[in-house]
């Protein structure tokens, strides 16, 4: 097809590179960087720890048009993804004259690095944190070291310049991509018509939005799905809107990019603060909402606090255009949603807490950052007078699926902002629900800390001044 590229086309570390067209686009990123010529680039800095993006070992940052430096984990990007994108690894940050780059001194300097597997990984992290700053902490929440301590580490982090340096150019493809080698197929497509053509014609083929879910399924499972289309070229899934009354994310836009947008509706403060506990800066630089919401999680960390504000699920398809669905509607059961074979979620439209509402996002797990949660909550609450006129209280990891607490929130319902009265609404959870034990949580912990969580949320209303965080 005119127009159409096949052959894979990025910037590696400054140089432009057009890759043979025999190269698998279905291996992961740190597969590609770390294999060797003529299918692989031969860099081995790059390091594979978890292989299921917790580490950090194998982070690369992709430069951004804007000058934005975007941490990734390489071992769940896939190479076709990287199509059309400047990507720098910790090889790329050598002077030409061989000498490190200030963040790698720094690092040697502070005393930051002891075996040094993680340390790749690390620096680029910090790489991207000096120009994108931020907290410390957060900058290092996808990155572990099992040797040399973290106050060295966050020590350097908390001193770095920005280099300065201009984003490396990166191929400008014209339109959609599609990329083929024996046994698979993926599809690139550039505008909304072609990717729901595609879709129509191939409803086996995986839908790929950032792929920090279904990555798994190629670093981890070693799986080689046949047919992939990927949707982040797709600008209508790219858009995103703050009007009056509701913000619109499109189904592939990043969560980085959609925490910038949050930062201007300081009404949904805590939404965004839920959001950046959501994985890590690599996880978020990739992860879709649209992603989460087509897995269909049982916990679904976004997925609680959507519901509870009452969001809905614009899918499309070539054959019956847009349809729209309440959340509770497109999320059927375990794993299932209401997405139909030819269809594609397009966009979530999620309503913007009115005044007089109070919205709080809660979520429980064993570590901070980085983590899943065992429970999950969202709560919005219509308070009139200081009596609760409307509850909506919506939890992720007590069933089979996110799901409201219908008896908890009727025993909030025209009763005042006591503890009494949110102490009832907490016994009732046992009514609502019956949690399930797994590896992450029992059923008696689910239970009674989903109880703690609506308890706490009296004290988040009554008394706002006070440090109700756990590491407060």
């Amino acid at each position: 097809m005119a127009g159409m590229s096949s052959r894979i086309a990025l910037t590696l570390n400054g140089q432009p590179r057009t890759l043979p067209a025999d190269t698998p686009p279905g291996m992961t990123l740190l597969d590609w960087l770390r294999g060797p010529a003529p299918l692989g680039a031969g860099l081995t800095g790059s390091k594979e720890g978890c292989a299921e993006g917790d580490c950090g070992a194998c982070t690369v940052v992709i430069e951004a048009a804007d000058g934005a430096r975007v941490p990734v984990n390489a071992c769940l990007a896939l190479l076709g993804q990287m199509h059309g994108r400047a990507l720098r690894t910790v090889e790329g940050l050598v002077a030409a004259d061989g000498a490190p780059h200030p963040v790698q001194r720094a690092m040697a300097e502070g005393d930051a690095t002891q075996c040094g597997f993680c340390t790749p990984g690390i620096v680029m992290s910090a790489w991207a944190h000096a120009r994108c700053g931020g907290a410390a902490h957060e900058a290092l929440a996808g990155n572990l070291c099992r040797c040399t301590g973290y106050r060295p580490i966050l020590g350097v982090f908390a001193a770095l310049e920005d280099d300065g340096a201009p984003a490396a150019p990166a191929p400008a493809p014209e339109g959609g991509s599609e990329f083929a080698v024996p046994g698979q197929v993926f599809h690139a497509p550039a505008t909304l018509e072609a990717a729901l053509a595609l879709r129509a014609a191939h409803p086996e083929a995986w839908l790929l939005a950032g792929g920090t879910d279904l990555g798994l399924r190629v670093s981890e499972h070693r799986e080689r799905p046949a047919r992939i289309l990927s949707l982040g070229a797709v600008p209508e899934l790219q858009a995103a809107a703050l009007a009056p009354g509701l913000l619109t994310v499109g189904a592939a836009l990043p969560y980085a990019r959609l925490l910038d947008l949050l930062a201007r509706a300081p009404e949904m403060a805590p939404f965004a603060a839920h959001l950046r506990r959501l994985g890590s800066r690599q996880i978020r630089g990739f992860g879709t909402l649209g992603g989460n919401l087509g897995t269909a999680s049982p916990i679904g960390d976004t997925l609680p606090p959507l519901l509870a504000l009452g969001a809905r699920v614009v899918l499309s398809s070539a054959r019956a255009g847009e349809r729209v669905l309440d959340l509770a509607e497109f999320i059927t059961g375990y794993r299932r949603t209401a997405l139909a074979a030819d269809e594609i979620i397009l966009r979530v439209e999620i309503p913007r807490p009115p005044d007089g509402t109070f919205l709080a996002c809660e979520k429980l797990s064993k570590r901070h950052d980085q983590d899943i949660s065992a429970v999950a909550a969202g709560f919005l609450l219509r308070l009139e007078g200081g009596v609760v006129a409307e509850a909506r209280l919506a939890f992720g990891g007590m069933a089979a699926t996110v799901a409201r607490a219908p008896r908890a929130e009727a025993a909030l319902a025209g009763q005042p902002v006591t503890e009494e009265a949110f102490a009832r609404a907490a016994q009732a959870l046992a009514e609502d629900f019956a949690p399930l034990s797994d590896w992450r949580a029992g059923a008696e912990y689910r239970l009674r800390g989903a109880q703690g969580l609506l308890r706490r949320l009296h004290w988040r209303i009554a008394r706002p001044d006070l440090a109700l965080e756990v590491q407060a």
